[in-house]
């Protein structure tokens, strides 16, 4: 991967919603961008931090005592260990940036598993 990433032109690749897909990887961690559109389960990473950036739209992260809502151009990081369930309204583009071998669904078994993908 030595050429410069277009982000818009990775999301045109794919049109799976909670499937997030590698784009690079930097040192241990894998770049990813996922599609995003109404529910997913409630989950946690025992070992690691999620951070989500939104792109383009608005992304909720339910968490037990809070909901936080990000914008285009915000971003949060769940500590890890700590239970969350993303919703959202309509389709949110976002970026990730995770340990390799990171399971989108954490420590929930779900449909919504996805395979590890590199677009």
């Amino acid at each position: 991967m030595n050429d410069v990433i277009n982000l818009a032109q990775k999301l045109s690749l794919f049109d799976e919603r909670w499937s997030p897909k590698t784009i690079a990887r930097l040192n241990d961690y894998e770049i990813k961008v996922a599609k995003l559109e109404g529910d997913f389960i409630w989950h946690a990473h025992d070992d690691t931090d999620e951070l989500f950036i939104v792109l383009q739209g608005q992304l909720t992260i339910q968490l037990r005592d809070r909901d936080l809502m990000l914008s285009e151009g915000e971003l949060f990081v769940v500590p890890r260990g700590v239970e969350h369930c993303p919703h959202t309204d309509g389709e949110v583009k976002v970026l990730l940036i995770e340990p390799v071998g990171v399971v989108n669904t954490g420590d929930a078994e779900s449909s919504l598993t996805a395979s590890p993908e590199t677009v």
